[in-house]
């Protein structure tokens, strides 16, 4: 079903971040509110495909376990009492052999917070044991509400922020209902997020091709280079990719030793990995600096480039 509100209503309040970090940079919107009432099918705000049929909130990420680990703090978005609180499930993706059930616990560790004239904010996923507030705490926008986790129906740490007015979701992107596309909408954001529709997460150099796994848990990002190492590769970790889109990924080195490849994406991917690169040659790798690139290209226009160096000294 559909997930917009119908109306909204006078005296909203002014949102501020659920997370204090930097959108693009060390925390990524995953996913927004599904603007298309139509089941099976599904449309962002800017009437794009980066919102899941049904989704009722938006996703705001970080890129890896790890930094799941090290604490990143959900934050109110604006003053409110807490109405509901539910800690203790455990931070396991499902789909794993270990993953708990969920039914009736999809939101996993949870904060509710009731605003003003009817409006009502959801903080799902948080991480176990992190939940610092109870039941009637009252709270300034800002205030710590637990860490950011993957508790619940989640594939990777996330909070997802649910906004409601008169138990009706509203997004705080486009709170209007009208079905018109663009950008250009008066969002309830004091300071508004940078605007994410898919990107790349991460860069890093390997002597080896890595798994995702280690990927995703917060794989190091430079080698011990060395060279006697086999090979070098570049990777990268992306999200929210659309089909049609293009990753390139290249290397360059001292002495014209050099890597590149491109690959188009045959569908969506809410997470990618990629990794190539070129084995080292008989003499071991050319002493220097080594420059790894990642590209994703959309209709040809690279719309995100990362980059990383590292030296080889010996």
């Amino acid at each position: 079903m559909g997930a917009c509100a119908s109306q909204v209503a006078a005296q909203a309040p002014s949102l501020s971040s659920p997370l204090d970090c930097e959108i693009g940079e060390n925390c990524f919107i995953q996913q927004y509110v599904d603007h298309d009432p139509a089941e099976d099918k599904s449309r962002d705000f800017a009437c794009g495909a980066q919102a899941n049929d049904g989704h009722t909130g938006t996703d705001f990420r970080v890129a890896t376990w790890a930094e799941m680990r090290s604490g990143l703090p959900v934050l109110a978005v604006a003053p409110g009492v807490v109405r509901a609180t539910r800690d203790g499930m455990p931070d396991i993706p499902q789909g794993q052999a270990d993953s708990p059930a969920i039914d009736g616990r999809e939101c996993g560790n949870a904060v509710v917070l009731d605003h003003e004239h009817g409006w009502q904010t959801t903080y799902c996923h948080l991480r176990k044991e992190s939940l610092r507030v109870k039941s009637g705490d009252r709270l300034q926008a800002g205030a710590f509400l637990g860490d950011i986790g993957a508790s619940g129906a989640t594939e990777f740490p996330h909070v997802h922020l649910t906004l409601r007015h008169n138990e009706q979701v509203v997004d705080p992107f486009k709170p209007s209902n009208d079905s018109a596309c663009g950008l250009q909408y008066e969002s309830l954001w004091s300071t508004p997020p940078i605007l994410e529709f898919g990107g790349l997460m991460r860069i890093g150099l390997t002597t080896r091709v890595p798994e995702f796994s280690e990927i995703k848990d917060g794989l190091a990002t430079e080698p011990d280079l060395a060279s006697s190492v086999p090979a070098l590769v570049v990777w990268t970790f992306g999200y929210a990719t659309q089909a049609g889109d293009q990753i390139r990924l290249a290397i360059e080195g001292p002495n014209g030793w050099a890597f590149e490849q491109q690959e188009a994406l045959e569908k969506p991917q809410a997470q990618l990995f990629r990794a190539g690169g070129r084995r080292a040659p008989s003499g071991g790798l050319p002493i220097g600096l080594y420059t790894g690139v990642a590209e994703l290209l959309r209709n040809d226009q690279a719309i995100e480039r990362l980059e990383i160096r590292t030296e080889l000294n010996d």
